[in-house]
């Protein structure tokens, strides 16, 4: 049988995740690092390692919606191992799943991953689909890196730095949860960096648009979005504001 560039996308994939995760959840149990910062190892895994195996591997599989989707969906069914019942039965899933179950998130922290990575899914599939019609394939990467290196960074950095707190609600209750300046300024220095990174791709204009209102779009959107729940937000205001500046 033919080995396919989609097939190796697609194991290159599962083998990394899987031992990500791994890592991550033997970080939480055997060295007591907290769960606010080995869950950003999963957060990032999820949303940027497909994105990019399967851009190294075929530029058509990158942009190629079906494709995509199966993919998606195949990492979003996979979480439904992470149910009580199953990860008991199966001490690998235990484990990784200990990797970015937050204390302060029971009872609802498979709900808010789950529902959090199908959201996210559902809007940055369609727009990297959209950008690789529109042949802006160079600008995909630059909302998804906002998301997951400046967004993984804002938890750890407001942990650890942060001084200045305001707080923001979740989905299915109303507690209140706390995040900080110091923590958001991640996501705005990173945004400036990443479009700064992308400068030849776009005009002067553009890019002078570009360094203006994305970072600042993304970091405000971050702040308001609800807890455990920016992903889909961020992509969307990301793909939305950059297809947007495109025009000019």
């Amino acid at each position: 049988m033919e080995i396919t560039p989609e097939i190796q996308s697609t194991l290159a994939k599962g083998i990394a995740l899987l031992a990500i995760m791994l890592f991550s959840g033997s970080l939480a149990r055997y060295f007591f690092i907290r769960v606010n910062y080995t869950r950003k190892i999963n957060h990032f895994a999820l949303f940027f390692l497909p994105v990019f195996i399967d851009k190294q591997f075929s530029t058509e599989t990158f942009t190629d919606i079906v494709y995509l989707a199966i993919s998606a969906a195949v990492t979003v069914v996979s979480l439904l191992t992470f149910y009580e019942p199953i990860r008991k039965l199966i001490p690998p899933y235990q484990l990784m799943f200990e990797g970015f179950d937050r204390p302060e998130d029971r009872p609802h922290t498979l709900a808010w991953i789950w529902t959090q990575i199908v959201a996210g899914f559902a809007v940055m599939l369609p727009m990297v689909w959209l950008f690789g019609q529109w042949g802006l394939e160079s600008l995909v990467l630059i909302p998804i890196l906002i998301n997951v290196v400046g967004d993984g960074l804002a938890e750890p950095v407001g942990i650890r730095f942060g001084k200045h707190e305001y707080k923001t609600r979740a989905l299915f209750t109303e507690k209140e949860y706390v995040r900080t300046l110091e923590g958001s300024a991640c996501v705005l220095i990173t945004g400036l960096i990443v479009v700064a990174m992308h400068y030849e791709y776009f005009t002067t204009t553009q890019f002078v648009l570009s360094m203006l209102l994305v970072p600042l779009l993304m970091t405000l959107t971050e702040a308001y979005s609800p807890h455990t729940w920016d992903t889909p937000f961020l992509m969307f205001t990301g793909y939305v504001s950059l297809l947007l500046i495109m025009q000019f």
